[in-house]
């Protein structure tokens, strides 16, 4: 089972850390992924071995506070966060006034002891979730960011107050007894400061997921027994008949019954233009009525409607680990303790080696170190971009299923398109039905074992496939029977049916053995195609997809379907080979009719005659060239070729999203979506490399000035208030800059 907790308290990447470790340590945990941005933890598990008591019991226990994310409502969430943001600005406003008061006062000498008051009530209300995080960890035997500040402000704090109340002990040691509180005071004001403006720009992140919520109706009008009643949406159930008035959301996935409309689907799938929806099409909800009136049934509700699983997907994306992000936290898990111990290196250095006053100059330089390397740009590097671009994402249609996808999107080299209801649009109609006497020639020859066949009426060829095609569920299959049903042909009953994929469909009808499929299917049924192969080869060159039809063992007619090519596709197709991606056809159909449709759209390499199950195979070969493959397919026939490939993208239907196959949905059926999901990959990667450099970069530059390595050559030392609020800054940039992905053009 996977569940999702929120976790409260988290700061750094050594919290995320140590979240991780603990709840791994629970008995039946198989997986957990942990994100600083959007506070929450996913859990795979056991059932029969783990229950969120025990996972609360494992959080708590680290100092943190974890709840069931299901059960917290985003309406309660969001007042609860807006609590703690007010709670957390109180703070910062108490500790940075008083601050203030404490540098002022010692400048003019003010009483110590009033300092000592004031630096009081800052440590230990003010920091006191510094305490509550530390202390656990402690016990736990782990290190986090907050240990770092509450080692750092207590040694400061702790000194100035016997410097106060014990003046005499330190003067003995040959230290002047004087106090730092402005210290101790301003480094948690200015670290608490920083925190208020990181949440507030974390709140930024996670609009996506606001929106996405925004979009579900809370009513919905139920027609029943006559009369319209508005119910709330938590009331609607499968088969109720709902009303939709010009204007209004559409309250549910369903299927509309009378009446039509236009609809502004731009929400779900990113295009601008509305739908024109008839009796018998799928509305979505969440979706804008536009202009007309209708009624539907409600067919998804719930969790179940399409825009539940997206907001789950989204949910589940923004909270998941991109590869780049274990490095960093297997990093931030050595780096606690080696600042701990660069700490105590400066201390004694400078105690041992420093200048009149040594002990002061080595606490400061010691509480300068513990400051600016805690670790929370590095914690928030990644993850800030990860959420956004799964959001910003979302919001263009396109749906990411984990931050593994996202980073690994930007690598392709090779897209690989199925043909039909990708390239095409998947609803073919039929363009010839050949009785075999026509064509030939008339000076031809034919069989005469096929005389019976040659007197069968066009509307009996017809008749007999579409009768087989009822049982199929294959797109062609579809376009003959409503071939049949327009020129109104009685359709037979058919027994003994079979579907071979990849080659055809049998039965029997009036007590004949009828075939209908392709030229391996008759290959295979030993059914002699005689000089209509001439017929046929010229039918596909026009990118015709041709069946044949056999009864009794005798060949009696032709049937071509032609399947449109998307109107997109082309211009997708150019930009993705400009981009200097290969762009390879994989279809069932015969290579003439799949080298006429690759002609039409600019694709070179045509892997035709490709069965279902040896998609997968035709994959991993490409693979094997070294190349990182992307195959976009329809995520339910191309669900093994879609798992295999590097990343595999589905092309949703709107009402039916295919992501358990596939790393990637696209809601729309713009083709033009692959490359905007690349692009956002390329772009959300570079914003992640951008946070990194300058994360670690911080760290790394700032960690030896606080040290001390410029003062023999320039005098100079990093005060810890200063520290304090460049390591407020750092996390403040890296998230500002990650919240820059939302202005970019995908």
């Amino acid at each position: 089972m996977k569940q999702t907790y929120l976790i409260k308290g988290m700061h750094c990447a050594s919290c995320v850390r140590g979240v991780e470790e603990a709840i791994k340590k629970v008995p039946g945990v198989s997986d957990v992924s942990v994100s600083l941005p959007a506070e929450t933890a996913m859990v795979e598990f056991d059932l029969e071995k783990v229950d969120d008591e025990k996972v609360f019991s494992a959080v708590s226990g680290i100092g943190y506070q974890a709840a069931l994310k299901d059960n917290a409502g985003s309406d309660d969430l969001e007042k609860e966060k807006n609590k703690d943001l007010t709670r957390l600005k109180k703070k910062v406003v108490v500790s940075l006034f008083f601050g203030a008061l404490i540098f002022w006062g010692s400048l003019v000498g003010q009483n110590f002891f009033l300092q000592l008051i004031l630096a009081t009530i800052v440590q230990f209300w003010a920091g006191l979730g510094f305490y509550k995080a530390t202390l656990p960890a402690l016990r736990h035997r782990t290190a986090n960011m907050d240990t770092l500040i509450t080692i750092g402000t207590s040694a400061a704090y702790g000194f100035s107050a016997v410097a106060t109340l014990f003046p005499g002990l330190i003067a003995q040691a040959g230290i002047e007894p004087m106090p730092y509180f402005d210290v101790s005071v301003l480094v948690i004001g200015l670290i608490l400061l920083g925190r208020y403006f990181e949440a507030k720009a974390r709140a930024g992140t996670s609009e996506a997921i606001k929106k996405l919520i925004g979009l579900q109706a809370k009513t919905a009008r139920i027609v029943k027994d006559g009369k319209e009643i508005d119910v709330p949406i938590e009331e609607v159930v499968v088969e109720n008949v709902i009303r939709v008035r010009p204007g209004e959301k559409i309250p549910v996935d369903g299927e509309i019954l009378e009446g039509g409309s236009s609809i502004d689907e731009s929400m779900i799938s990113g295009e601008s233009i509305p739908v024109d929806k008839q009796k018998g099409d799928k509305v979505i909800g969440g979706t804008i009525n536009k202009t007309g009136t209708f009624t539907y049934k409600a067919t998804k509700v719930g969790s179940d409607t399409v825009l539940a699983q997206i907001i789950k997907l989204v949910g589940e994306a923004q909270a998941s680990k991109a590869p780049i992000q274990r490095i960093v936290d297997l990093i931030s898990s050595y780096f606690v303790p080696v600042v701990i111990i660069l700490a105590i290196i400066t201390f004694v250095v400078w105690y041992v080696f420093g200048p009149y006053p040594a002990f002061l100059l080595a606490l400061l330089n010691t509480v300068a170190v513990l400051i600016i390397a805690c670790p929370c740009a590095m914690g928030l590097a990644t993850p800030t971009a990860i959420v956004v671009g799964v959001g910003k994402g979302a919001e263009k249609g396109i749906l990411i299923k984990d931050a593994e996808s996202l980073e690994i999107a930007h690598k392709i080299n090779t897209v690989i398109f199925d043909k039909t209801g990708t390239l095409t649009n998947g609803k073919p109609v039929v363009t010839d039905v050949i009785l075999v006497s026509e064509a030939y020639p008339e000076s031809g020859k034919k069989d005469p074992g096929q005389a019976r066949m040659t007197e069968a009426r066009r509307d009996d060829i017809l008749g007999l496939a579409a009768s087989l095609e009822k049982g199929s569920e294959h797109s062609l299959a579809e376009a003959i029977i409503q071939k049949a049903e327009s020129e109104k042909i009685t359709l037979s009953k058919v027994e003994k049916f079979k579907a071979t994929p990849g080659y055809g469909v049998e039965g029997e009808i009036c007590k004949d053995k009828v075939f209908l499929g392709n030229r391996k299917l008759m290959e295979k049924e030993k059914i002699e195609i005689y000089d209509l192969r001439f017929k046929i080869e010229e039918l596909e060159s026009q990118g015709k997809t041709v069946m044949m039809l056999s009864v009794d063992g005798k060949l009696a007619g032709l049937i071509a379907v032609a399947d449109t090519v998307k109107e997109n596709t082309k211009e997708a197709v150019e930009k993705l080979q400009k981009m200097g991606i290969e762009v390879i056809m994989i279809t069932g159909d015969n290579e003439k009719t799949a080298n006429a449709i690759a002609r039409q759209v600019g694709i070179k390499r045509v892997l035709a005659e490709v069965l279902p199950d040896q998609k997968e195979a035709e994959v991993k070969k490409i693979q094997a060239e070294g190349k990182v493959v992307a195959m976009v397919g329809d995520g339910i026939n191309d669900a093994p070729a879609l798992a295999s490939a590097n990343i595999g993208i589905a092309m949703g239907s709107g009402t039916d999203v295919a992501i358990e196959s596939a790393g990637i949905t696209l809601v729309s059926k713009d083709l033009r979506s692959v490359i905007s999901a690349i692009e956002l990959s390329k772009k959300t990667m570079r914003t992640i490399r951008m946070n990194l450099f300058w994360a670690f970069g911080y760290n790394v530059a700032l960690i030896p000035v606080a040290m001390g390595v410029l003062y023999p050559f320039f005098g100079v030392l990093l005060n810890p208030i200063f520290a304090s609020g460049a390591m407020a800054l750092s996390s403040i940039s890296v998230v500002s800059n990650s919240l820059l992905l939302k202005r970019v053009k995908i």
